[in-house]
């Protein structure tokens, strides 16, 4: 037994290096390697669980909703859950609030920015071509029946109230995002709609916009470049300002935004007359702490061959005749001369130079090019707004003839709707287009109707016109049948798959409808019916008359 412990000793001594202790080597450097890669993988495994945790929450949340309140009951609170985590703040409930008590509360207003009198200045300068008039309807046949009073306002408009104004870089930070929206693709409300089945339509009667407050004033400033009179907020749905980030980098933002808003023409002792073009839109480059505005534009596009919506009034109360018309405008813009700039700067011997001192040279600055680290593309932007103005954009609006081929592989019904202008502009949801605009706007519900039904539309100038296919004349036939019912401006239709109609609806009907509040005698809605607002309760049950209609049709 020594001579196997003698063998065994040189065994020990050179395992340990002969000192009697573990040097550190390939074992410990493979245990804390590994400890490193659980340690990395850890992080996205416990984000993982985090977000199922959150969304399994969030689903159990929705079930026991919908067994406590039913669908509709569901949509009424949804409508109100602006964040949509399926509970109600106290800023989100204030509407109720509201409409039960009569007290409107005090408006939280943001804290007045301070402006820097060393800050810089950008310099936007306003561009206009007015309204083609020989673009409206009631050119056709001379204005005929139109008072001249009642176009003055818009005759008049021939170039912008304001042609150059300066603002402070900072006013602009009115467009930054808010906590948690920092990322390309974000969206988020710098002026949400306030529109709902409690507070119904603004009035139309009305000559001078009700002061600005909070962001509201920047956007006010803004338009009031173009005319004296801009309404921020819309008297119809939608409504409001919408933001979205397309492009990131370590100190700067390429937002683009959409606005929502109109103008009032006229000023007594004419009667009203309301210019709404279909939308604003634009871009801001700006920097992270908004001392600096590298880009800016604001602009009513003009791509399409009808971009504004007209209604004047033949009274001055809320219950006078009415006239619609749309027209198009090839041009109204606001645009930054260049980047902001600083009034004051200190060159290099600490000499203080104003540049606004006339007597100074010209300053000219250089400007570092802006490398973004992250972006998505102006098209998906434009969407990731749309969708925010527009949920019924998540719904699928096929061409007309694809519309029906879909509907009769699937044996479905078409939901068509034929209009001047487009869906998803403001003069396609509010009087010429207000079908179009609230008909389509049904969230909840919708998408339940829709699985029994295709929805088409035939959009543009000529919608009224007889569509000609000698290639397919079942086609034509379908169409014929279609404009056989077509009233100007919008006509909302629900037909077999051959094209025969079962059901159909008019803008003009539908703003009867929808212009009294749940309350008004012969209102055709009520609280009960637990839906965003009077158009979408309405819409909802033409189309569930529809599918009625149709059952009747096919037995």
């Amino acid at each position: 037994m020594a001579a196997d412990v003698d063998k065994s000793t040189p065994e020990r001594e050179r395992s340990t290096g002969g000192s009697g202790q573990r040097s550190p080597g390939c074992g410990a450097w493979f245990r804390g390697w590994m400890w490193t890669l659980l340690a990395v993988c850890a992080v996205p495994l416990a984000g993982f669980g985090i977000k199922y945790y959150q969304n399994s929450q969030l689903l159990r949340r929705h079930e026991e909703a919908v067994q406590t309140l039913g669908v509709e009951g569901l949509f009424l609170f949804s409508s109100l859950d602006t964040d949509h985590d399926l509970y109600l703040s106290p800023e989100e409930f204030r509407p109720i609030a509201e409409k039960l008590t009569g007290i409107t509360a005090p408006v939280d207003l943001e804290e007045d920015v301070i402006d820097d009198p060393n800050g810089e200045t950008l310099v936007l300068e306003a561009s206009m071509k007015p309204l083609l008039l020989d673009s409206m309807t009631k050119s056709r046949d001379g204005f005929l029946g139109v008072s001249h009073s009642s176009l003055s306002g818009l005759r008049s408009w021939t170039q912008p109230a304001v042609p150059s104004s300066s603002f402070p870089a900072g006013h602009f930070r009115v467009f930054l995002p808010p906590k948690g929206k920092t990322q390309p693709g974000d969206a988020w409300w710098v002026i949400p709609s306030e529109l709902n089945i409690f507070t119904g339509y603004l009035p139309n009667n009305r000559y001078h916009p009700p002061t600005p407050k909070g962001k509201e004033v920047l956007i006010h400033s803004l338009l009031s470049m173009f005319h004296p009179r801009p309404f921020i907020k819309s008297r119809f749905a939608p409504q409001g300002t919408v933001a979205c980030i397309r492009a990131s980098s370590d100190f700067y933002y390429d937002i683009v935004f959409r606005i929502h808003a109109e103008f009032q023409l006229n000023d007594v002792p004419n009667f009203p007359f309301w210019f709404t073009p279909g939308q604003f839109t634009g871009n801001i480059v700006i920097s992270k702490d908004a001392s600096h505005v590298r880009h800016f534009r604001l602009y009513v596009p003009s791509n399409r061959s009808l971009n504004v919506d007209m209604e004047w009034l033949y009274g001055a109360s809320e219950s006078s005749n009415m006239e619609v018309d749309i027209g198009y405008l090839p041009q109204l813009e606001l645009r930054s001369t260049g980047p902001s700039t600083p009034s004051v700067i200190v060159d290099e011997d600490g000499n203080v130079i104003d540049s606004r001192d006339g007597r100074s040279e010209p300053i000219r600055f250089v400007f570092e090019e802006i490398r973004w680290t992250s972006e998505i593309n102006q098209e998906e932007a434009s969407h990731r707004l749309e969708v925010t103005f527009y949920p019924f954009k998540k719904v699928p609006y096929l061409p007309f003839a694809e519309a029906f081929e879909r509907a009769e592989s699937e044996k479905k019904l078409v939901h068509s709707i034929l209009l001047w202008g487009a869906l998803d502009d403001q003069f396609g949801a509010n009087s010429p287009g207000d079908g179009p605009g609230k008909f389509a706007r049904p969230r909840s519900a919708q998408p339940e109707l829709h699985q029994q039904l295709v929805s088409g539309q035939r959009a543009g100038e000529h919608a009224g016109e007889r569509p000609a296919d000698e290639q397919n004349p079942a086609l034509s036939e379908k169409a014929q049948l279609h404009l056989e019912k077509y009233n100007f401006p919008v006509e909302m239709l629900v037909a077999l798959p051959n094209g025969t109609i079962v059901h159909h609806i008019n803008a003009n009907y539908f703003l009867d409808q929808t212009a009294m509040k749940p309350e008004d005698e012969g209102a055709t809605f009520s609280f009960s019916g637990g839906f965003e607002d009077p158009s979408t309760s309405t819409y909802i049950n033409f189309l569930k008359e529809g599918l009625e209609k149709a059952k009747d049709s096919i037995t």
